[in-house]
């Protein structure tokens, strides 16, 4: 488990507690290149990561399982495809950064040459892209969260109407004024339960939790986590996210309704 953030000790907590088949969880600071060598089978969560780039290049793993990374799942799909260059979308890099990146394209492209490349995702990559992907011996699954939804704990919502915090404030796309506008727009209409992402500015928080219409849910875990025991119909509001992608697959049946929300 590597230790980039406060959210991931709690989740992995949280697993072990809901009974994830795991059997063993090792804190990590950096890379363990120990273990990644000892191990040649891999599953990677980010695989722009530079980490994984480095690791990738020099210790030739011999299978390795993508799993999820939000909408950088297609992005990597169409990477490894050569549609793309091998980069997360709308980010430039280093002359080093993009040597290691087609390193590990290309180590990843021979280990598909051999069966051994797969990609695990709950989003739709779409017919012509799977059979692209196959061609190329890449195996595809699809996942429905049936695990999460079987372990899920029931949670109390003090509202059914829910915004999902975002990482754009974070990231500098947006302004932090603009962002709290348009939360504060948003509860003017209806009071919100606000789920915060895992990136959160702590001064965007703060504002929020002063904020009129505004009830702040700090749950320290991944939404998909905190909602996957919910049976009843929801509302949610959000900016462009792969969340609401997976929400939306998570809570099939249950009724609930997704808005993306632009700001003005």
């Amino acid at each position: 488990m590597r230790l980039s953030g406060p959210q991931m000790e709690k989740t992995a907590a949280e697993l072990l507690r809901r009974g994830a088949p795991v059997d063993e969880i090792t804190p990590w600071v950096g890379i363990p290149r120990s273990k990644l060598s000892d191990d040649k089978e891999w599953l990677i969560g980010d695989g722009f990561s530079g980490q994984f780039r480095m690791v990738a290049s020099v210790l030739k793993p011999k299978r390795i399982v993508l799993l999820d990374d939000g909408a950088n799942t297609l992005a990597l799909a169409d990477a490894l495809l050569d549609r793309t260059p091998f980069r997360r979308p709308r980010r430039t890099e280093g002359r080093l950064t993009r040597f290691l990146g087609d390193v590990a394209r290309h180590r990843m492209q021979t280990l598909a040459g051999h069966e051994a490349l797969e990609l695990f995702t709950v989003f739709p990559l779409g017919e012509q892209r799977v059979e692209a992907l196959s061609a190329r011996g890449i195996r595809t699954l699809r996942h429905d969260f049936g695990w999460t939804r079987d372990a899920a704990s029931p949670i109390d919502l003090p509202s059914d109407r829910i915004l999902l915090g975002s990482a754009r404030p974070t990231d500098g796309l947006v302004t932090v004024p603009d962002y709290l506008r348009w939360v504060s727009t948003q509860a003017q209409e209806a009071p919100v339960v606000y789920l915060p992402h895992r990136r959160e500015l702590p001064d965007v928080l703060a504002a929020l939790r002063n904020m009129a219409g505004v009830e702040v849910l700090e749950t320290g875990l991944p939404v998909e986590l905190v909602l996957a025991g919910i049976h009843r119909p929801l509302e949610f509001v959000t900016l462009q996210s792969s969340a609401a992608t997976t929400l939306e697959l998570l809570l099939a049946g249950t009724g609930s309704e997704f808005r993306e929300s632009v700001l003005a």
